[in-house]
Parts: structure tokens; sequence; C-alpha cells
């Protein structure tokens, strides 16, 4: 059995999908399964895909009509069979010794929590950010989670909506999983001006904010209220720069 899971959702990223998987299968940890599933894209990305999966039989390929990320990851779950898991956005890469190194601290935990660098197209670093604390970051890419989490507590993303994320982020930590934090920047995200959440869409915006006042009013534990209510104080903050 593969040790980690890797879901990487796919839509019309094909300017930078060969990257990505080229990271994937170039890691210095080989027992990868590679799990890629395409989200109806409408441009090359499956034919790229394609040809990768031909070439390692690590790399399993999975179509949908497109139903957005947080199906596609839900989708991904449902074949992964390694230890742990990880996600991978396609415009993304990763470090060749990203879980080389992940692994070596994630034995005791239920996940592994590091940082990231922000990076323009054509790879040049704009900002390098560590975790200061486990709640700073929403993307699930940015750690590597143990997979019996999942199953134990039934743990998906949203699905029709964007910034699922935060939405499974809140979910997760509602578990109450054990983690440490990784001064570690072995994640590239790829500034992608076409992606879902690069553009402001306000109605999606004020759909978010009223899950997570439904989820502050219906907080279990004060830990997770002030979890929640930090979260929507963040996001404040991330969008009214975009003002």
């Amino acid at each position: 059995m593969n040790t980690i899971s890797v879901i990487v959702p796919i839509y019309n990223a094909e300017a930078y999908l060969a990257k990505c998987i080229e990271s994937l299968i170039h890691q210095t940890y080989r027992a990868l399964q590679i799990i890629l599933i395409n989200d109806g894209s409408t441009d090359n990305s499956l034919a790229i895909a394609e040809q990768f999966a031909t070439k390692d039989p690590r790399i399993e390929l999975y179509s949908q009509p497109n139903q957005g990320q947080g199906t596609a990851r839900n989708n991904g779950l449902q074949h992964a069979n390694g230890e742990y898991v990880s996600f991978v956005d396609a415009d993304d890469y990763l470090d060749n010794n990203f879980y080389e190194t992940l692994l070596t601290y994630i034995a005791n935990y239920d996940c592994v929590q590091i940082g990231y660098r922000r990076v323009s197209t054509d790879g040049c670093i704009i900002e390098q950010k560590l975790p200061r604390y486990f709640y700073q970051f929403t993307s699930p890419c940015m750690r590597l989670y143990r997979r019996s989490i999942f199953t134990q507590y039934n743990l998906r993303f949203p699905e029709g909506m964007i910034y699922e994320d935060v939405v499974f982020s809140l979910d997760f930590w509602e578990t109450n999983p054990t983690y440490v934090q990784v001064p570690y920047t072995g994640y590239n995200y790829t500034y992608n001006p076409l992606s879902t959440t690069a553009k402001r869409n306000r109605t999606k915006e004020e759909q978010l904010f009223h899950i997570l006042q439904q989820r502050l009013r219906h907080a279990a534990t004060f830990k997770h209220w002030c979890v929640v209510f930090l979260t929507i104080l963040r996001l404040k903050f991330h969008f009214k720069r975009y003002d």
C-alpha cells in the first residue's frame, strides 16, 4: 500500500499542470498514490494528465463533469488508500523533498502544518509565510493529514461553493486533531489570475460569511467559537485589501 495519497483537482490548468505533476513524480519519497481528478476541463488539461498517467504507474486519472474543487477533492478521497493524505492544487508545485520532509514529523500526530511560498508564474518568490499558529491557514494544501481522521469523522469538503476550504478547515479543527507546526515552506503557491479565488466574487463571499456566522452561533465550545471568530476577522481583513 502507498504511504501517501496525493489528490490533485484539475480544472483548465494547462499552463501549470505539467510542472505540478512533474514535482510529484520527482519526489525523493516514492511511495505515492497520485490521484488526478479532471473536473470537466475544457482546455488541454486532460490530455496532459493522460500523457503523464501512461508514463508513471503511480498516477490514477479520473474524470467528472465540472462540479467544482470540493467535489473533485471528495472524489479523490473515495479513491485514496494511503496512510496519509495530501492535497495539491493543479497550478502549484512542490519542492522535491516535500513529502520526505513532512513524513519525518507526522508519526505521532494527525496533521503536519507547514508554510508556503507565493511565487510568480516565472518562479520568482513574491513572499514566504511560515506557520505562526495552527488556525492561520485554511488551505488544505499546507498540511499532511493522517487519512484515518477523514474516515473517523466522515470529513468531506462542501460542494457547490468556492472558499470550501475555509468551511472544511473549521470542520477539521472541530475534531481537535493532534498536530505539529513545521517551519518549512516547500509548497509553492502560484498566483493564477484565472483561478476561482483570484477575482472578487461578492455573492460567494456573502455566502461564505453567512455560513461562518451560523457556525459562530452554533459553536460547540468556546475554543471553537474563538477559531470561527478569528477566521471571520482574518477573512474580512483579507477581502478588505481588494476593495
